[in-house]
Protein backbone atom coordinates (compact mmCIF):
# COMPACT_ATOMS: atom_id res chain seq x y z
CA UNK A 1 0.00 0.00 0.00
CA UNK A 2 1.80 2.95 -0.72
CA UNK A 3 1.83 6.57 0.39
CA UNK A 4 -0.84 8.14 -1.95
CA UNK A 5 -3.01 5.15 -1.30
CA UNK A 6 -3.29 5.67 2.58
CA UNK A 7 -4.12 9.39 1.89
CA UNK A 8 -7.12 8.46 -0.39
CA UNK A 9 -8.01 5.98 1.91
CA UNK A 10 -7.97 8.24 4.80
CA UNK A 11 -9.69 11.43 2.77
CA UNK A 12 -12.40 8.97 1.82
CA UNK A 13 -13.29 7.60 5.29
CA UNK A 14 -13.32 11.52 6.24
CA UNK A 15 -15.61 12.10 3.60
CA UNK A 16 -18.07 9.27 4.78
CA UNK A 17 -18.19 10.62 8.36
CA UNK A 18 -18.28 14.49 7.44
CA UNK A 19 -20.26 15.50 10.77
CA UNK A 20 -18.15 13.40 13.17
CA UNK A 21 -14.54 14.97 11.32
CA UNK A 22 -16.10 18.22 10.89
CA UNK A 23 -16.40 17.74 14.69
CA UNK A 24 -13.28 16.62 15.16
CA UNK A 25 -11.49 18.39 13.32
CA UNK A 26 -12.92 21.49 14.60
CA UNK A 27 -11.64 20.82 18.05
CA UNK A 28 -7.65 21.11 16.76
CA UNK A 29 -8.54 24.35 14.27
CA UNK A 30 -9.86 26.32 17.71
CA UNK A 31 -6.74 24.81 19.91
CA UNK A 32 -4.08 25.89 16.87
CA UNK A 33 -5.72 28.75 16.89
CA UNK A 34 -5.56 29.66 20.32
CA UNK A 35 -1.96 28.31 20.65
CA UNK A 36 -1.12 30.43 17.35
CA UNK A 37 -2.83 33.89 18.55
CA UNK A 38 -1.59 33.56 22.00
CA UNK A 39 1.93 32.70 20.98
CA UNK A 40 1.84 35.81 17.55
CA UNK A 41 1.10 38.11 20.57
CA UNK A 42 4.68 37.14 22.12
CA UNK A 43 6.26 37.20 19.13
CA UNK A 44 4.91 40.65 17.96
CA UNK A 45 6.19 42.25 21.04
CA UNK A 46 9.43 40.74 21.01
CA UNK A 47 9.94 41.67 17.41
CA UNK A 48 9.08 45.26 18.46
CA UNK A 49 11.41 45.47 21.50
CA UNK A 50 14.42 43.58 19.19
CA UNK A 51 13.43 46.46 16.48
CA UNK A 52 13.87 49.58 18.64
CA UNK A 53 17.15 47.88 20.32
CA UNK A 54 18.36 47.61 16.46
CA UNK A 55 16.98 51.04 15.09
CA UNK A 56 18.65 53.13 18.04
CA UNK A 57 21.52 51.07 18.31
CA UNK A 58 21.52 49.94 21.79
CA UNK A 59 23.07 46.79 20.69
CA UNK A 60 26.41 48.71 20.26
CA UNK A 61 26.01 51.17 23.06
CA UNK A 62 27.74 50.66 26.47
CA UNK A 63 27.59 52.53 29.37
CA UNK A 64 30.70 53.72 31.74
CA UNK A 65 30.05 54.59 35.48
CA UNK A 66 32.75 55.18 38.21
CA UNK A 67 32.90 52.62 40.96
CA UNK A 68 31.01 53.71 43.73
CA UNK A 69 32.66 50.94 45.57
CA UNK A 70 33.48 52.57 48.79
CA UNK A 71 36.09 49.26 49.76
CA UNK A 72 38.19 50.71 46.90
CA UNK A 73 41.71 51.42 47.52
CA UNK A 74 42.39 53.52 44.05
CA UNK A 75 39.94 56.51 43.94
CA UNK A 76 42.16 57.79 40.67
CA UNK A 77 41.08 54.36 39.41
CA UNK A 78 37.80 55.09 39.03
CA UNK A 79 37.06 58.87 38.08
CA UNK A 80 35.64 59.29 34.76
CA UNK A 81 37.54 62.20 33.62
CA UNK A 82 39.11 63.49 30.34
CA UNK A 83 42.17 60.83 30.98
CA UNK A 84 39.91 57.85 31.46
CA UNK A 85 37.61 58.76 28.47
CA UNK A 86 41.09 58.73 26.37
CA UNK A 87 41.97 55.53 27.77
CA UNK A 88 38.40 54.07 27.22
CA UNK A 89 38.29 54.75 23.85
CA UNK A 90 41.95 52.97 22.61
CA UNK A 91 40.31 49.88 24.03
CA UNK A 92 40.20 47.43 20.98
CA UNK A 93 36.47 47.41 19.80
CA UNK A 94 35.42 50.67 21.11
CA UNK A 95 34.68 53.29 17.90
CA UNK A 96 33.50 56.35 20.05
CA UNK A 97 33.95 57.19 23.79
CA UNK A 98 31.90 60.32 24.82
CA UNK A 99 30.63 61.75 27.96
CA UNK A 100 27.28 62.07 29.54
CA UNK A 101 27.35 65.97 30.91
CA UNK A 102 23.79 66.78 31.35
CA UNK A 103 23.28 70.40 32.46
CA UNK A 104 20.16 72.47 33.44
CA UNK A 105 19.32 75.52 30.66
CA UNK A 106 16.35 77.77 30.52
CA UNK A 107 15.48 78.01 26.96
CA UNK A 108 13.67 81.45 25.02
CA UNK A 109 12.28 81.10 21.47
CA UNK A 110 10.46 83.75 20.75
CA UNK A 111 8.20 84.31 23.80
CA UNK A 112 7.93 80.73 25.11
CA UNK A 113 10.40 80.20 27.79
CA UNK A 114 10.74 77.17 29.76
CA UNK A 115 13.38 75.19 31.91
CA UNK A 116 15.24 71.74 30.21
CA UNK A 117 18.21 69.84 30.17
CA UNK A 118 21.23 70.55 28.13
CA UNK A 119 23.91 68.25 26.99
CA UNK A 120 27.05 68.71 24.70
CA UNK A 121 28.01 66.24 21.84
CA UNK A 122 30.32 66.07 18.75
CA UNK A 123 29.32 66.19 15.38
CA UNK A 124 30.76 62.44 15.01
CA UNK A 125 28.39 61.29 17.86
CA UNK A 126 25.42 62.89 17.49
CA UNK A 127 25.35 60.81 14.18
CA UNK A 128 25.72 57.89 15.28
CA UNK A 129 22.76 55.18 15.13
CA UNK A 130 21.92 55.87 18.71
CA UNK A 131 21.16 59.84 17.87
CA UNK A 132 20.20 58.48 14.41
CA UNK A 133 16.03 59.18 14.32
CA UNK A 134 16.00 63.00 13.35
CA UNK A 135 12.36 63.55 12.51
CA UNK A 136 13.05 67.27 11.22
CA UNK A 137 16.02 69.44 9.54
CA UNK A 138 19.35 68.48 10.00
CA UNK A 139 22.38 68.22 12.44
CA UNK A 140 24.36 70.86 13.82
CA UNK A 141 28.05 71.43 11.26
CA UNK A 142 30.58 71.63 13.78
CA UNK A 143 31.75 72.30 17.47
CA UNK A 144 32.13 75.82 16.86
CA UNK A 145 28.94 76.30 14.91
CA UNK A 146 26.40 78.20 16.62
CA UNK A 147 23.54 75.60 16.09
CA UNK A 148 21.35 73.41 18.40
CA UNK A 149 18.96 70.28 17.97
CA UNK A 150 16.21 69.66 20.08
CA UNK A 151 14.54 66.48 21.03
CA UNK A 152 10.67 66.38 20.26
CA UNK A 153 10.31 66.46 24.01
CA UNK A 154 10.10 69.94 24.41
CA UNK A 155 8.08 70.87 21.08
CA UNK A 156 4.77 71.61 22.90
CA UNK A 157 6.42 72.87 26.01
CA UNK A 158 7.35 75.63 22.87
CA UNK A 159 4.08 75.91 21.62
CA UNK A 160 4.78 73.67 18.39
CA UNK A 161 3.17 71.46 17.07
CA UNK A 162 5.99 69.10 14.71
CA UNK A 163 9.45 69.46 14.00
CA UNK A 164 9.39 71.71 10.81
CA UNK A 165 7.64 74.65 12.36
CA UNK A 166 10.85 75.11 14.62
CA UNK A 167 13.71 74.58 12.77
CA UNK A 168 15.67 77.96 11.91
CA UNK A 169 14.18 79.31 15.23
CA UNK A 170 16.75 81.57 16.92
CA UNK A 171 17.08 80.19 20.94
CA UNK A 172 18.80 81.69 23.65
CA UNK A 173 20.15 79.25 26.00
CA UNK A 174 20.70 80.76 29.39
CA UNK A 175 22.38 78.84 32.41
CA UNK A 176 23.21 79.40 35.89
CA UNK A 177 26.64 78.99 36.94
CA UNK A 178 28.40 79.65 40.35
CA UNK A 179 30.63 82.56 40.60
CA UNK A 180 34.13 81.26 42.25
CA UNK A 181 34.44 85.38 43.01
CA UNK A 182 31.15 85.75 45.30
CA UNK A 183 32.41 82.65 47.11
CA UNK A 184 35.70 84.13 48.34
CA UNK A 185 33.98 87.43 48.60
CA UNK A 186 31.33 85.53 50.44
CA UNK A 187 33.92 84.37 52.44
CA UNK A 188 35.06 88.34 53.59
CA UNK A 189 31.62 89.62 53.76
CA UNK A 190 28.64 87.59 54.86
CA UNK A 191 25.09 89.16 54.88
CA UNK A 192 26.98 92.55 55.72
CA UNK A 193 28.73 91.05 58.19
CA UNK A 194 32.42 91.26 57.37
CA UNK A 195 35.52 89.08 58.61
CA UNK A 196 36.79 92.03 60.63
CA UNK A 197 33.51 91.95 63.00
CA UNK A 198 34.69 88.47 63.34
CA UNK A 199 38.26 89.17 64.33
CA UNK A 200 36.89 91.37 67.17
CA UNK A 201 35.37 88.24 68.74
CA UNK A 202 38.58 86.59 69.09
CA UNK A 203 41.01 86.81 72.27
CA UNK A 204 44.18 87.44 71.20
CA UNK A 205 45.65 87.66 74.47
CA UNK A 206 44.54 84.16 74.77
CA UNK A 207 45.50 82.66 71.40
CA UNK A 208 49.16 81.53 73.26
CA UNK A 209 46.74 78.49 75.26
CA UNK A 210 47.09 75.71 72.82
CA UNK A 211 43.55 74.57 73.53
CA UNK A 212 41.64 78.20 72.79
CA UNK A 213 43.67 78.57 69.34
CA UNK A 214 42.89 74.75 68.47
CA UNK A 215 39.56 75.73 69.05
CA UNK A 216 39.37 79.33 67.06
CA UNK A 217 41.14 77.81 64.09
CA UNK A 218 38.80 75.26 64.11
CA UNK A 219 35.74 77.33 63.81
CA UNK A 220 37.18 80.34 61.65
CA UNK A 221 38.13 76.89 58.88
CA UNK A 222 34.47 75.62 59.33
CA UNK A 223 33.09 78.87 59.14
CA UNK A 224 35.47 79.16 56.12
CA UNK A 225 34.19 76.59 54.29
CA UNK A 226 30.71 76.95 54.93
CA UNK A 227 31.00 80.65 54.03
CA UNK A 228 32.55 79.41 50.56
CA UNK A 229 30.24 76.58 49.64
CA UNK A 230 27.28 79.20 50.45
CA UNK A 231 28.77 81.72 47.86
CA UNK A 232 29.71 79.49 45.38
CA UNK A 233 26.21 78.27 44.63
CA UNK A 234 23.47 80.87 45.80
CA UNK A 235 25.05 83.53 44.32
CA UNK A 236 25.30 82.54 40.97
CA UNK A 237 25.74 84.46 37.04
CA UNK A 238 23.70 83.90 34.11
CA UNK A 239 25.72 83.18 30.96
CA UNK A 240 23.89 82.89 27.58
CA UNK A 241 24.45 81.96 24.50
CA UNK A 242 22.22 82.38 21.37
CA UNK A 243 21.84 79.55 19.09
CA UNK A 244 19.71 78.44 15.98
CA UNK A 245 17.58 75.46 15.81
CA UNK A 246 18.83 72.72 12.54
CA UNK A 247 16.88 69.85 13.36
CA UNK A 248 14.54 67.92 15.75
CA UNK A 249 15.90 64.44 17.08
CA UNK A 250 12.63 62.50 17.99
CA UNK A 251 12.94 61.31 21.78
CA UNK A 252 13.14 57.83 22.25
CA UNK A 253 15.48 55.62 24.63
CA UNK A 254 15.29 55.01 28.16
CA UNK A 255 16.31 57.24 30.83
CA UNK A 256 20.15 55.99 30.65
CA UNK A 257 20.61 57.04 26.92
CA UNK A 258 17.95 60.07 25.96
CA UNK A 259 16.43 62.20 28.68
CA UNK A 260 18.08 65.64 27.65
CA UNK A 261 15.84 68.09 26.09
CA UNK A 262 18.48 70.36 23.69
CA UNK A 263 21.53 69.36 22.59
CA UNK A 264 24.70 71.28 21.68
CA UNK A 265 28.20 71.27 20.21
CA UNK A 266 31.28 70.47 22.47
CA UNK A 267 32.60 74.03 22.04
CA UNK A 268 29.32 75.79 22.61
CA UNK A 269 29.43 73.81 26.03
CA UNK A 270 32.92 75.17 26.92
CA UNK A 271 31.81 79.05 26.31
CA UNK A 272 28.52 78.21 28.78
CA UNK A 273 30.49 76.49 31.46
CA UNK A 274 33.37 78.69 31.18
CA UNK A 275 32.46 81.39 33.28
CA UNK A 276 31.00 78.39 35.88
CA UNK A 277 34.57 77.11 36.04
CA UNK A 278 33.71 73.45 34.66
CA UNK A 279 31.93 72.70 37.92
CA UNK A 280 28.14 73.65 37.11
CA UNK A 281 25.41 74.28 39.41
CA UNK A 282 25.75 70.61 41.19
CA UNK A 283 27.62 71.10 44.63
CA UNK A 284 29.10 67.59 44.09
CA UNK A 285 30.86 68.98 40.80
CA UNK A 286 32.00 71.80 43.21
CA UNK A 287 34.03 68.52 45.92
CA UNK A 288 34.93 66.48 42.87
CA UNK A 289 37.05 69.42 42.06
CA UNK A 290 38.17 70.26 45.16
CA UNK A 291 39.17 66.09 46.11
CA UNK A 292 41.05 66.17 42.45
CA UNK A 293 43.07 69.40 44.04
CA UNK A 294 41.65 71.29 40.73
CA UNK A 295 39.39 73.82 42.13
CA UNK A 296 41.64 77.06 41.48
CA UNK A 297 43.74 75.36 38.56
CA UNK A 298 40.29 75.72 35.91
CA UNK A 299 41.55 76.94 32.35
CA UNK A 300 45.08 75.43 32.62
CA UNK A 301 44.21 71.86 33.08
CA UNK A 302 41.31 70.51 31.48
CA UNK A 303 41.50 66.87 32.82
CA UNK A 304 40.11 68.08 36.12
CA UNK A 305 36.44 67.77 34.79
CA UNK A 306 34.81 64.60 35.79
CA UNK A 307 31.51 63.02 34.43
CA UNK A 308 28.49 60.71 35.69
CA UNK A 309 28.55 58.48 32.91
CA UNK A 310 30.54 57.75 30.04
CA UNK A 311 28.96 56.06 26.84
CA UNK A 312 31.24 53.73 24.37
CA UNK A 313 29.82 53.35 20.88
CA UNK A 314 31.25 49.48 20.29
CA UNK A 315 31.76 47.67 17.15
CA UNK A 316 28.88 45.05 16.32
CA UNK A 317 31.12 42.56 14.75
CA UNK A 318 33.15 42.04 18.45
CA UNK A 319 31.55 40.42 21.86
CA UNK A 320 30.36 42.89 23.97
CA UNK A 321 31.77 40.66 26.87
CA UNK A 322 35.17 41.32 25.83
CA UNK A 323 34.32 45.13 25.73
CA UNK A 324 33.30 44.79 29.15
CA UNK A 325 35.99 42.80 30.76
CA UNK A 326 38.23 45.24 29.60
CA UNK A 327 36.15 48.68 30.82
CA UNK A 328 35.93 46.39 34.38
CA UNK A 329 39.41 46.28 34.64
CA UNK A 330 39.88 49.82 35.05
CA UNK A 331 38.02 49.75 38.10
CA UNK A 332 34.83 51.20 36.48
CA UNK A 333 31.30 49.53 36.18
CA UNK A 334 29.30 48.91 32.95
CA UNK A 335 25.88 48.55 31.65
CA UNK A 336 25.25 46.80 28.19
CA UNK A 337 22.46 47.24 26.64
CA UNK A 338 23.03 43.66 24.58
CA UNK A 339 23.15 42.26 28.58
CA UNK A 340 20.19 43.48 28.75
CA UNK A 341 18.31 42.32 26.03
CA UNK A 342 19.56 38.91 26.56
CA UNK A 343 17.37 39.36 29.77
CA UNK A 344 14.18 40.37 27.95
CA UNK A 345 15.38 36.58 25.75
CA UNK A 346 14.81 35.11 29.05
CA UNK A 347 11.77 37.09 30.08
CA UNK A 348 10.25 36.11 26.18
CA UNK A 349 11.33 32.48 26.10
CA UNK A 350 9.21 31.91 29.73
CA UNK A 351 6.01 34.07 28.22
CA UNK A 352 5.91 32.20 25.15
CA UNK A 353 6.48 28.79 27.36
CA UNK A 354 3.59 30.16 29.55
CA UNK A 355 1.38 30.62 26.58
CA UNK A 356 2.91 27.87 25.04
CA UNK A 357 1.72 25.23 27.58
CA UNK A 358 -2.47 26.96 27.64
CA UNK A 359 -2.28 26.13 23.92
CA UNK A 360 -0.90 22.63 24.91
CA UNK A 361 -3.74 21.63 27.19
CA UNK A 362 -6.36 23.04 24.07
CA UNK A 363 -4.43 20.48 22.07
CA UNK A 364 -4.78 17.91 24.40
CA UNK A 365 -8.11 18.04 24.86
CA UNK A 366 -9.06 18.60 21.19
CA UNK A 367 -6.78 15.09 20.63
CA UNK A 368 -9.46 13.30 22.77
CA UNK A 369 -11.89 13.79 20.22
CA UNK A 370 -9.16 12.51 17.81
CA UNK A 371 -9.13 9.07 20.10
CA UNK A 372 -13.05 8.74 20.26
CA UNK A 373 -13.49 9.41 16.31
CA UNK A 374 -10.68 7.20 15.87
CA UNK A 375 -12.09 4.18 18.24
CA UNK A 376 -15.55 4.49 16.16
CA UNK A 377 -13.85 4.27 12.81
CA UNK A 378 -12.06 0.94 13.98
CA UNK A 379 -15.69 -0.56 15.36
CA UNK A 380 -17.78 0.41 12.26
CA UNK A 381 -14.81 -0.63 10.09
CA UNK A 382 -13.86 -3.85 10.92
CA UNK A 383 -14.92 -6.02 8.00
CA UNK A 384 -13.10 -3.60 5.99
CA UNK A 385 -9.68 -4.51 8.01
CA UNK A 386 -10.70 -8.07 8.05
CA UNK A 387 -10.69 -7.52 4.23
CA UNK A 388 -7.69 -6.08 4.20
CA UNK A 389 -5.65 -8.38 6.35
CA UNK A 390 -7.22 -11.83 4.54
CA UNK A 391 -5.40 -9.75 1.07
CA UNK A 392 -2.02 -9.62 2.75
CA UNK A 393 -2.15 -6.49 4.75
CA UNK A 394 0.27 -6.66 7.35
CA UNK A 395 -0.48 -5.45 10.73
CA UNK A 396 2.58 -2.77 10.41
CA UNK A 397 0.48 -1.85 6.83
CA UNK A 398 -2.99 -1.66 8.90
CA UNK A 399 -1.57 0.99 11.95
CA UNK A 400 0.10 2.89 9.27
CA UNK A 401 -3.41 3.60 7.77
CA UNK A 402 -5.08 4.51 10.83
CA UNK A 403 -2.42 6.76 12.03
CA UNK A 404 -2.55 8.62 8.49
CA UNK A 405 -6.28 8.98 9.21
CA UNK A 406 -5.10 10.76 12.43
CA UNK A 407 -2.47 12.72 10.76
CA UNK A 408 -4.48 14.04 8.01
CA UNK A 409 -6.90 15.15 10.67
CA UNK A 410 -4.40 16.80 12.57
CA UNK A 411 -2.54 18.19 9.44
CA UNK A 412 -6.31 19.72 8.42
CA UNK A 413 -7.13 21.01 11.74
CA UNK A 414 -3.47 22.44 12.00
CA UNK A 415 -3.69 24.67 8.38
CA UNK A 416 -7.15 25.85 9.19
CA UNK A 417 -6.24 26.60 12.88
CA UNK A 418 -2.98 28.90 11.84
CA UNK A 419 -5.24 30.82 9.36
CA UNK A 420 -8.31 31.49 12.07
CA UNK A 421 -5.09 32.11 14.56
CA UNK A 422 -3.76 34.94 12.03
CA UNK A 423 -7.70 36.04 11.72
CA UNK A 424 -7.98 36.25 15.19
CA UNK A 425 -4.84 38.56 15.78
CA UNK A 426 -5.34 40.78 12.83
CA UNK A 427 -8.85 41.03 14.65
CA UNK A 428 -6.51 41.57 18.21
CA UNK A 429 -4.23 44.22 16.33
CA UNK A 430 -6.67 46.73 15.18
CA UNK A 431 -7.96 46.37 18.23
CA UNK A 432 -4.79 47.12 20.31
CA UNK A 433 -3.84 50.28 18.03
CA UNK A 434 -6.83 51.77 18.51
CA UNK A 435 -6.25 51.56 21.96
CA UNK A 436 -3.22 52.79 21.61
CA UNK A 437 -3.84 55.74 19.28
CA UNK A 438 -6.98 56.69 22.18
CA UNK A 439 -4.60 56.64 24.92
CA UNK A 440 -1.34 58.49 23.09
CA UNK A 441 0.97 56.16 23.54
CA UNK A 442 3.21 54.51 20.04
CA UNK A 443 1.14 52.52 18.17
CA UNK A 444 3.20 49.68 17.05
CA UNK A 445 2.17 46.10 15.74
CA UNK A 446 1.85 43.57 18.61
CA UNK A 447 0.90 40.67 16.64
CA UNK A 448 3.47 38.98 14.34
CA UNK A 449 3.35 35.27 12.71
CA UNK A 450 7.02 34.27 11.90
CA UNK A 451 7.75 31.18 9.88
CA UNK A 452 8.99 29.04 13.01
CA UNK A 453 5.40 29.41 14.65
CA UNK A 454 4.06 28.63 11.44
CA UNK A 455 6.02 25.36 11.14
CA UNK A 456 5.70 24.84 14.94
CA UNK A 457 1.85 25.15 15.16
CA UNK A 458 1.48 22.37 11.96
CA UNK A 459 3.99 19.98 13.98
CA UNK A 460 2.19 20.14 16.56
CA UNK A 461 -1.35 19.51 15.16
CA UNK A 462 0.02 16.52 12.96
CA UNK A 463 2.27 15.41 16.32
CA UNK A 464 -0.55 15.55 18.60
CA UNK A 465 -2.99 13.58 16.20
CA UNK A 466 -0.31 10.77 15.83
CA UNK A 467 -0.28 10.79 19.43
CA UNK A 468 -3.55 10.52 19.63
CA UNK A 469 -4.29 7.89 16.85
CA UNK A 470 -1.71 5.49 18.19
CA UNK A 471 -3.39 3.99 20.33
CA UNK A 472 -6.35 3.45 18.37
CA UNK A 473 -4.20 2.56 15.57
CA UNK A 474 -2.86 -0.30 17.37
CA UNK A 475 -6.13 -1.80 18.42
CA UNK A 476 -7.01 -1.86 14.57
CA UNK A 477 -3.04 -3.61 13.70
CA UNK A 478 -4.54 -6.08 16.48
CA UNK A 479 -8.34 -6.95 14.70
CA UNK A 480 -8.63 -11.03 13.67
CA UNK A 481 -9.74 -10.76 10.30
CA UNK A 482 -11.35 -13.97 11.14
CA UNK A 483 -13.49 -12.70 13.77
CA UNK A 484 -14.63 -9.70 11.49
CA UNK A 485 -15.44 -11.67 8.72
CA UNK A 486 -17.45 -13.80 10.75
CA UNK A 487 -19.42 -10.93 12.68
CA UNK A 488 -20.26 -9.44 9.44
Amino acid sequence: MTFRDMIDISLGNLRRMKLRAFLTISGVVIAIGAFVAMLSFGAGNYRYVSDQYEEFGLFTTMIVYPNDNKESDSTNATLLDRDALEKLGKIPGVRLAYPFDEFEVTVTVGDSLITSKARSLSPEVIKTKLFSNLMAGAYFHSDSSNETVVTSSILNELGYENGEDIVGKVMVLSVKAPSLDSALINIIVQEGEPIVERLREIRFDSLFNTEYRRKIMEREFNEGIKRFIQGFMNHQITISDTLTITGVLETTGGRRIRSTGVIIPEETARRLSHGSFGVGSDPTGLFAAMKSGHLFSFGEDENYESYPQVTLDIDPYINYEIIKDSVESFGYRTFSFAEQFKEIQRFFMYYNLGLAVVGLIALVTASLGIVNTMVMSIIERRKEIGILKSLGAYEGEIKRLFLMESAVIGAIGATVGILVGWVVSRIGSAILKYIMREQGVPVFEPFALPLWLIVLAFSFGVLIALLAGSYPASRAARVDPVEALRGE
